[in-house]
């Protein structure tokens, strides 16, 4: 049996036991989408900073927040979301290589979809960013879940 984790830990509390059969028939769904939440709410402030105060390139600002944020999901992925992890260096290497790869597909198509909202037809790009993310999540869990973390 695998150690509980802080999120176990919190459904272990009283007024949220009733909630426990849901939690963990969808764990992992549950919480890919609690830290894509964060993901998503970091890279739209993280573009927001680089594109408007500091006056840079949207699509720049967006490959910076990308970085930025891809580190946090790896981490956060790794950590709590997906319960096969690789233990060894070069299989954590291989896993982060992965993961990185899959990240850099959904990249290309968020930089496609702000490149054709904002330069092609000159909406918000606030907005477009925003439109974007929906799209990039859904991708993103499906490369995780059947390529980078998927059980052996």
């Amino acid at each position: 049996m695998e150690k509980p984790d802080i999120f176990d830990r919190i459904m272990s509390w009283r007024v949220l036991r009733p909630l426990q059969p849901l939690y963990r028939k969808y764990k992992e769904p549950l919480l890919y989408l609690f830290f894509g939440g964060l993901t998503t709410v970091l890279s739209i402030f993280l573009y927001w900073l680089f594109a408007h105060p500091l006056g840079l390139d949207p699509l720049i600002a967006n490959i910076i927040s990308w970085i930025l944020c891809v580190a946090f999901a790896y981490v956060t992925n790794r950590t709590w979301v997906f319960a096969d992890k690789a233990h060894t260096p070069a299989g954590i290497l291989r896993e982060a290589a992965s993961f990185t790869a899959g990240r850099l597909a959904t990249l290309g198509l968020e930089e496609l979809i702000l490149w054709l909202g904002i330069t092609v037809l000159g909406l918000n790009d606030v907005a477009v960013k925003i439109v974007a993310q929906v799209l990039v999540i859904l991708g993103n869990y499906l490369i995780s879940k059947l390529l980078v973390f998927r059980k052996q």
